[in-house]
């Protein structure tokens, strides 16, 4: 290979060429979520008109074949010709980047988006485009192919004096993406989000792919993120009725926050900016937790909730079972990174904090029922915090000690680079000594649980660091969890869950992936941890033997070798009635087994699910289950 290296190898990508040819440096991904993305770009250049005020409606609609069309009634993009390029102001916004009314010009005080290049990368990314713009009375269309322009714009039509609006249709570039489906779930829970930030728009999404099944969901939120707040708790227990709401502006940041307690442990809270969910927070967030905890002290000072002997209320106590909403809309807004998950404006800490701590006292004084249970709840916290914080220490001071002081039960591997470190996670000691026989000791850690661990949704922290399961698992992980965990100390870098595959066993793998996503998030987030699909079936026929992982695989292997001659079929019903050779040669061989990696794409979503599963109300589990039962095989009950 030629080391030469001299001006002929340097490349200029003229035009969209660079977007085509790095697209995951402008949607993420071409999985499925840079897919989506692309309707995301198109949808929220509407709703910069919506919040600029000029539109109350937008329709999406998955067509077949996966074309998407998105049509608003704002104002219509521009059609005449600009300025500098000499062509129609649409055919910039399309074919060129960084080009948008979002940089100054006066088109749009706020907006969210790619920096400009929305539409642009969507246009780059798709085989075919058009563009319809319904504008003083007349419709204009434009074609694109792979952001190349295919015509000139032009009058195709006429329409009402008063109908104004942008209709885009696209079809995804199959040479760009993996896959070209529309998820219609993915795509609800996106808009259905936009809408509740969106005060007052409605939000039309259509799914026209199965005539026979036309599916189609209306998002109109006249409340805004109090109605998010309002949705978000609707399977948990409020401690209190009134859900707080504010809304200022102050520094030229508009300010929107909404929050309500409830009876669990868990605090939610999301931070969005210019429509944008921060999930790295930012300093939006650190105002909202400043003026929370200041105003709630000061509060409990002036009324005699706090004596002048006792300490203040920490945060953390303020917020225990808190569901919080906070957005802000805000100029020239400032993300650290292309990502824009952290929003780096310092203004906009001052104005959460101010109009927070401003309304936040009004709404205290006059409600004193409320101020009062939201006091007595972070009370009960903080006490509680100090029994948790005795645990904690006990639990960091044996993971300190670390191999001297592992779980006595732990069967450790003997390799101590992470990265080629698993862990198996089994239920029982029955299932935990063969898979300690199957294992390769080199690489395979077994740590056997007993029983079911604790529900974490529905207990405190002193006590979760209290159940001997827990503490044996975050002692092995030598992470640490909530303020403590770091993920460089990490021991293993496949953490394996491998319970029967039974009704027991799906809620042992519920409970432990509840306990690890809400105390150990990053782990999921860093896809370290699995699932291991064991087989249901053994069939052995002429000294052969075959395993099937489902029904229908059995229904195949039967057909394939004929059901005359067979053995009984075995059909299992727990790993430990697997000699260690089955186990290795179906579960825990590297080459053959099957793991499925947990992937969490959206936090609230994810939170959504536990809360029904795990929670104290029944009906939206039963529901959950309902809807969800032909996703189920193989479950034996």
């Amino acid at each position: 290979m030629s080391s030469e290296y001299n001006e002929s190898q340097i490349q200029i990508l003229e035009g969209l060429e660079a977007v085509r040819v790095r697209p995951g440096m402008y949607i993420g991904s071409t999985s499925s979520k840079g897919l989506h993305h692309l309707v995301y770009e198109i949808v929220d250049n509407s709703i910069d008109e919506a919040l600029a005020g000029f539109c109350s409606e937008i329709e999406v609609t998955i067509h077949k074949d996966n074309i998407i069309s998105v049509k608003d009634n704002g104002r219509g993009i521009p059609v005449g010709i600009h300025h500098q390029r000499g062509i129609p102001a649409v055919e910039v916004v399309f074919t060129i980047l960084h080009a948008g009314g979002k940089f100054g010009g006066g088109g749009y005080k706020v907006s969210g988006g790619l920096h400009g290049v929305g539409a642009s990368v969507v246009n780059a990314l798709s085989e075919w485009l058009t563009v319809r713009i319904y504008s003083d009375g007349k419709i204009y269309e434009q074609h694109y192919s792979r952001g190349e322009v295919l015509d000139k714009l032009e009058v195709i039509g006429k329409c009402d004096e008063n109908m104004t609006g942008t209709f885009v249709e696209f079809k995804p570039d199959s040479e760009i993406f993996e896959e070209t489906v529309f998820s219609y779930d993915i795509l609800k829970q996106h808009l259905q989000e936009t809408a509740f930030l969106t005060k007052g728009i409605k939000i039309i999404l259509k799914d026209l792919r199965n005539e026979e099944e036309v599916l189609q969901d209306v998002f109109h939120y006249e409340g805004g993120i109090k109605e998010f707040v309002q949705y978000i708790n609707k399977n948990k227990t409020p401690v209190y009725e009134d859900i707080f709401y504010c809304e200022s502006v102050k520094d030229n940041v508009s300010v929107e926050v909404a929050f309500q307690h409830n009876d669990g442990f868990v605090e939610n809270t999301y931070s969005y900016a210019n429509n944008i969910n921060t999930t790295d927070g930012g300093t939006h967030l650190a105002g909202f937790k400043t003026g929370l905890t200041k105003t709630i002290n000061d509060y409990g000072r002036r009324f005699g909730l706090l004596k002048d002997s006792d300490k203040n209320l920490s945060g953390d106590d303020i917020r225990e079972g808190i569901t919080c909403v906070i957005s802000v809309k805000i100029e020239n807004p400032q993300f650290e990174g292309q990502t824009k998950t952290k929003l780096g404006n310092s203004e906009a800490k001052n104005a959460v904090e101010s109009v927070l701590s401003e309304n936040l006292t009004y709404f205290l004084e006059e409600n004193p029922a409320t101020s009062k249970m939201i006091f007595e709840k972070a009370l009960v916290a903080s006490r509680a915090r100090d029994a948790a914080k005795k645990a904690r220490e006990l639990v960091r001071r044996k993971s300190a000690l670390e191999v001297s002081r592992l779980p006595g039960k732990l069967s450790d591997c003997s390799e101590k680079d992470p990265e080629k470190c698993e862990i198996y996670i089994v239920e029982g000691n029955s299932a935990g000594g063969s898979a300690v026989d199957a294992r390769t000791p080199k690489t395979q850690a077994i740590l056997p649980l007993r029983g079911k661990i604790l529900n974490v949704e529905k207990a405190r922290l002193d006590r979760i660091l209290g159940n001997e399961e827990i503490r044996s698992m975050i002692t092995a992980f030598g992470t640490g969890i909530h303020e403590d965990f770091d993920i460089s100390k990490l021991r293993y870098h496949k953490i394996i869950i491998m319970t029967d595959a039974d009704v027991d066993g799906a809620h042992i793998t519920t409970l432990l992936l509840t306990f690890i996503f809400r105390f150990m998030t990053p782990l999921i987030e860093g896809g370290y941890v699995y699932l291991a699909k064991p087989p249901l079936f053994k069939v052995e026929k002429a000294k052969k033997e075959y395993y099937a992982y489902t029904d229908d695989e059995l229904s195949e292997i039967l057909d394939k070798i004929g059901r005359d001659g067979l053995k009984p079929i075995q059909r299992y019903k727990g790993l430990g009635e697997m000699d260690p050779e089955q186990l290795w040669e179906t579960t825990m061989d590297p080459e053959r087994r099957i793991l499925m990696r947990v992937t969490m794409d959206d936090a609230r979503i994810a939170d959504e699910i536990f809360d029904k599963l795990m929670g104290d109300k029944v009906e939206p589990r039963r529901e959950f289950i309902q809807e969800n039962a032909r996703y189920v095989t193989n479950l034996d009950v």
